[in-house]
């Protein structure tokens, strides 16, 4: 079994429904749960984001805003592209300033859970590679 199942799948926010909108931009399953919701004049998402263990979004930019990513349950990583990978655990928070090219995801044995408060719109990118992401410590 792999590490933080359960304080995953049973996470304050609630796990969310299999994230078939952007499930193409995953290396394999995630759920997703919206926060708050997007009407009157809020211009920005905020969704409670989980990734099984092993899976990572593409490569992606976001433009005319920002992203910023709170870890609330698991290990995992991320990355800006022409940095060493960052290693995630509960209470981290990483921010993705406009046009910084980046991804995100579980570690290998663990499941991964954070909140994403994303702003303007997404470019998505290249896969990571597996021969990247198979580099990564547990």
């Amino acid at each position: 079994m792999a590490k933080y199942e359960d304080e995953v799948k049973n996470n304050m926010f609630g796990f969310g429904d299999l994230n078939e909108a952007y499930g193409k931009y995953f290396t394999g399953d995630s759920f997703a749960k919206g926060l708050v919701p997007s009407e009157g004049n809020i211009d920005f998402n905020v969704v409670n984001v989980n990734f099984a263990p092993g899976v990572r979004n593409n490569w992606h930019i976001h433009h005319d805003g920002y992203q910023i990513i709170m870890v609330t349950a698991g290990e995992g990583w991320s990355q800006i592209e022409g940095e060493e990978p960052r290693s995630l655990k509960p209470g981290d928070v990483v921010v993705f300033k406009d046009g910084v090219k980046h991804w995100h995801g579980a570690k290998k044995g663990s499941w991964f859970s954070h909140l994403a408060i994303t702003k303007g719109t997404t470019e998505w990118l290249e896969p990571v590679s597996d021969a990247d992401y198979d580099k990564l410590p547990e």
